[in-house]
């Protein structure tokens, strides 16, 4: 009788082991499925550089150095080789591509170009779902480090080699509100 009770005691740590086990792969897989998700509009969003580049560059050609900064945040995206990497490089394309649409104040014929304002708007809806898919992201994480970090899971974290993960954040530079003045 003792037997049996030890081994049920047993089974009911086991399957409560492999549950807490499954939560912690499950919450692992859900925030490297929303890097994914990330990394696939980072992409499309790199892919459309060019072409937007290339419509700029014909009316503002002389703007070089906003051009050698949006190729350098381009390049920096395509040799990231972690998230945190990834993520700072599209910080760096993210403030590029506000200098490159801000030249469009100042040349007015570019700013009525057709092909420009299809790829502004394109732009715009892809900055829409890298900021869904950032926020996706950091809920995947939260949830994650906490199932890693709180008791049951943090029993089993440590033998599964599993590390707290980062949140993408935004940079310090654009956490500041714009000034504005109407004097």
């Amino acid at each position: 009788m003792t037997t049996i009770i030890i081994l049920a005691i047993l089974a009911g740590i086991a399957v409560f082991a492999i549950g807490i086990f499954n939560r912690i792969v499950t919450l692992e897989n859900r925030f490297e499925n929303a890097w994914s998700q990330i990394d696939v509009q980072l992409k499309r969003r790199g892919d459309l550089i060019p072409n937007l580049v290339e419509t700029v560059q014909g009316y503002a050609s002389h703007e070089k150095e906003v051009f050698e900064q949006v190729a350098r945040s381009r390049q920096a995206m395509l040799s990231a080789g972690s998230v945190p990497e990834s993520a700072e490089a599209a910080n760096m394309m993210t403030a590029a591509l506000g200098r490159l649409l801000a030249l469009s104040e100042s040349y007015p014929d570019l700013k009525a170009n057709e092909n420009f304002r299809v790829l502004q708007e394109e732009l715009a809806g892809i900055e829409s779902k890298i900021a869904y898919a950032r926020q996706f992201y950091n809920d995947a994480v939260l949830q994650y480090n906490n199932a890693i970090e709180t008791i049951p899971g943090v029993l089993l974290a440590g033998p599964m080699n599993k590390k707290e993960q980062v949140f993408l954040e935004i940079p310090e530079t654009e956490r500041q509100a714009p000034q504005v003045s109407f004097s």
